[in-house]
């Protein structure tokens, strides 16, 4: 059965997967974090299952405590930078869009004004920005500050980033630079419009040393749960990432989102919701389930302590293991992630969970699906056809062979029933996904 709406199919890339014991895995490759060729021959599989968007998460920031519980499951130890990864994928690919997280905390808008439109004119128009505000306070410390500040400041200052940013890729019209060899004229001055922005966070006057991008401006993603941060995707972004645990509850989020766009005069179809679905993928459901149920068992205790306490934004790890987490060790409110701060609130006071139980159950985001290609098939298209989302952010437990998978049985299925592309449709991202380039804004 066909259908003129496809899904925007997006692949977060954690290497050797996204479970947490995923490292410990046997097929998996110990040494992929800082391998090139790694990347490179999972961003060629994910552009032979035609997905619109191979994306990089990054923090700036070594973690430096509690090394014991980083040292078994070793978050953001010894990655790529990810615009210099990207880049370098950009000749290894054709098709694929290229998104990468930059903090709006921890740097200047014509720096990242700079390196994204220098990925866009790399890639011929594929790159993706992932703005994010950062969300811990490792990254604080490397920038001069003991601890990020409040969540509403680091929001205000990102909306004032991304103006800047937008203005700097708009400081050159499209075709300024003409190269007229006749008239010995690299470029046409009167197509040059420096940006004079005197704010609250940035002072920046002055114009890119770059022509404008392919694809005007390199595509904006956002992940903002918070109130605050949905009406800064509302706003800003043209892809959202979204982590819910149910169909109800990611419709009622893109309903929500698209709603609010209004008040910005931007139409639903200017922002993609792609929700984020970790998936396990076996013969059979059962034999998924018992794979998932492995990986859960690796995780080290010390580990799974650490993990809670991150996102819960307190210290467990005094905390015997088959006991509830006492109400009182339970702050009041979030300054990191809400979302998942939210989430392990509520199957603490709803569930009664130990803090192993809790540790083993805790997901950050999406419940992982566990079950046969067709299954997930199944779940992708249940999930589309109620309005749920518009496309899917894949998250697999193991890579590569979760997504080599996914390419392999999945997408011939979604493909067959009309719901995903054989081929791309454009050069760009932004053609890829259905988005208007942006017109120069003078």
């Amino acid at each position: 059965m066909g259908s003129e709406r496809k899904m925007a199919m997006a692949v977060l890339v954690n290497p050797t997967g996204y479970h947490s014991a995923s490292w410990l895995h046997p097929s998996t490759d110990a040494d992929s974090s800082t391998s090139i060729e790694w990347y490179r021959s999972v961003a060629q599989m994910a552009e032979r299952g035609c997905f619109d968007l191979f994306f990089i998460a990054d923090t700036p920031a070594a973690r430096t405590t509690n090394l014991e519980a980083y040292s078994r499951f070793p978050m953001f130890m010894n990655v790529f930078e990810p615009v210099t990864l990207l880049s370098a994928l950009a000749g290894a690919t054709r098709h694929i869009g290229l998104g990468g997280t930059v903090s709006t905390s921890f740097a200047e808008p014509y720096n990242v004004a700079r390196m994204f439109a220098s990925l866009d004119h790399i890639s011929h128009g594929r790159a993706a920005w992932n703005v994010v505000t950062s969300a811990n306070d490792f990254a604080a410390r490397n920038f001069g500050l003991d601890k990020l500040p409040p969540h509403g400041e680091r929001y205000d200052r990102a909306h004032e980033f991304v103006q800047v940013v937008k203005q700097l890729w708009d400081s050159w019209e499209d075709g300024a630079f003409i190269r007229d060899r006749e008239a010995g004229l690299t470029f046409d001055p009167t197509k040059q419009h420096p940006v004079e922005h005197v704010g609250k966070y940035f002072a920046v006057r002055g114009a890119l040393n770059i022509e404008r991008p392919p694809q005007g401006h390199p595509v904006i993603i956002q992940a903002g749960a918070s109130d605050t941060g949905k009406d800064f995707a509302a706003e800003t972004a043209e892809v959202v990432f979204s982590s819910h645990s149910s169909l109800a509850s990611s419709r009622a989020f893109t309903v929500e989102l698209k709603e609010r766009m209004a008040k910005f005069g931007r139409p639903p179809e200017a922002l993609k919701v792609c929700a984020g679905k970790p998936v396990l993928m076996a013969g059979s459901k059962q034999e998924a389930e018992d794979m998932y149920r492995t990986l859960q068992e690796m995780i080290h205790p010390v580990v799974g302590r650490m993990r809670l306490g991150m996102d819960l934004e307190t210290d467990l790890s005094d905390l015997p293991l088959d006991e509830p987490v006492p109400e009182d060790r339970i702050p009041r409110n979030s300054n990191f992630h809400k979302a998942y701060f939210d989430h392990i609130i509520e199957l603490i006071r709803m569930e009664k969970l130990t803090l192993r139980q809790l540790y083993q159950r805790y997901e950050r985001g999406n419940k992982t699906f566990c079950g046969t290609p067709l299954q997930v098939a199944d779940e992708l298209e249940e999930w589309f056809a109620a309005g749920a989302c518009d496309g899917f952010m894949m998250l697999f437990s193991l890579l590569p062979t979760g997504l080599a998978t996914f390419v392999e049985k999945v997408v011939p299925e979604l493909q067959r029933r009309g719901l995903m592309k054989h081929e791309y449709a454009g050069r760009t991202l932004r053609e890829n996904l259905g988005l208007q380039r942006p017109a120069f804004r003078l």
